[in-house]
Order: structure tokens, then sequence, then C-alpha cells
């Protein structure tokens, strides 16, 4: 509004071309502020999907389905509860990726903070481990079909599999390891829940919830077992 009014009040000489070369210098001065901008903008949008990209890039996915099986399985409902098995969860990911974290600050981040390479070579750097990490966990089957989905050619080599392929395929891979995982521990929790169940029919205590019953021998079963030993030893050995 204020350009405007300052328009209309330039002596009626004053020509078009004029007018429009001081508009012109106007946006030229602004450029380097207007650039700030778009950067600023570009970074928050790419840190709105941090959180997706590091959930589906990390061990983290097959990590926190196994845990909240095993809470199921074990039938306590809110025990541990959901901040304990985030907290879990999130530490036991950061042990698994360390190798690869340390990787990626040693051949990428350090040398661009120090400014001996670009910001376009320290991303090239940083995918070559992550995909290292997440080829080795992830089947051939899964990425053939995101491959035939796209469209894409066949790589020749891991550094030609664009991560926009490998991604997709490391989540399904680690939601079916992790499943399966989940499959092996309900087992023994579900052996007790029938023997418990035909107990009680049995014994005509038709009215007596078998769940109630059967708590506190698969807590009595899971902790004789060191239950949470075995979980985070076969997570954590299973990416080695």
């Amino acid at each position: 509004m204020g350009g405007i009014i300052v328009l209309l009040g330039f002596p009626q000489q004053v020509g078009a071309a004029e007018i429009m070369d001081s508009v012109t210098s106007a946006l030229e001065s602004g450029a380097g502020e207007n650039a700030e901008t778009v950067q600023l903008f570009l970074l928050l949008t790419l840190l709105s999907f941090g959180t997706a990209f590091l959930v589906l890039t990390t061990a983290f996915t097959r990590i926190i389905v196994v845990l909240s099986f095993t809470r199921s399985s074990l039938g306590t409902q809110q025990n541990p509860p959901n901040m304990v098995i985030m907290g879990l969860a999130l530490f036991l990911t950061l042990f698994v990726m360390r190798p690869v974290t340390d990787e990626i600050m040693d051949e990428a981040i350090t040398p661009y903070l120090n400014d001996e390479i670009t910001a376009e070579i320290a991303l090239d750097r940083a995918e070559d481990p992550l995909k290292e990490f997440m080829a080795a966990q992830t089947r051939e089957k899964d990425i053939q079909l995101f491959l035939d989905i796209s469209g894409e050619s066949q790589p020749e080599n891991l550094e030609e599999l664009p991560m926009m392929i490998l991604t997709p395929a490391f989540a399904i891979s680690e939601l079916r390891t992790a499943f399966t995982i989940g499959f092996l521990i309900f087992i023994p929790f579900l052996v007790i829940d029938m023997v418990v169940a035909s107990i009680l029919m049995s014994m005509g205590m038709f009215m007596l919830s078998p769940v109630m019953i059967s708590l506190p021998f698969k807590l009595l079963l899971f902790v004789l077992v060191d239950g949470w030993y075995l979980v985070v030893e076969s997570l954590v050995s299973g990416f080695q």
C-alpha cells in the first residue's frame, strides 16, 4: 500500500521507464534477503521430514516393533510405559548405528565443517555407509519390487541404487523381520494362556478371567529366562 501511495505521489513528468527502473533496483537490492528466506524455508521443510527419514533408514523400526510385541505378548498393557519403550528403542538404535554414524562424521560432516569439501560431496559420502548398512538388512526381493514398480534399470553397484528405492525396501524388510521375531516371542506366552484357560474350564471357573491368572506366570517365566536380556541381545546381534 505504501508503494502505491509513493507511485501516486510521483510528479507527472516522471516517465514509466524511470518508475520500472526504480522497482527493479529495489528488487535486486533485496535479492540476498529473499535467497536467505528461501533457504530457511527449504531447511525447515527438510527438518520436518527428518523424523521419518531417521525412522525408516535406521534400526529404529525393527527395535520399536519388537519391543511393542514383547509388551503385548506379556499382556501388561501399559507396562513398561510408552516413554520407556521409546527411550530404550532410541538408545539401542544409537548403539547399533554408532559405526555408521562415526563413519559419516569422519568422512562427510567433519570435512564439510572444516570447509574441505562441498555440501554435495558431503551428501554423497554420507550416503555410502548408510546404504551399506541398509542393503545388508534388505532382501533383494524387496529391492527388485520397487525397481520394477518405478521402472528403474538394474543398478550395477550399490552406489547407483537410489535412496528412493532402497529406503522403502529396507523398511518392509525390517517390518518382516520384526514380525517374525514377534511371532516367536508370542509362542511361549500363548501356550501359557492356553494351559491356564484349559485348567480353569476343567475346574468350572468360567467367570474367572484366564488372562488375570496367566499374567503372573508369564511374568515369572519372563524373569526366570531373563527375557529383556534375550530380546535386546537378539535385536543387537541381528544387525551385526
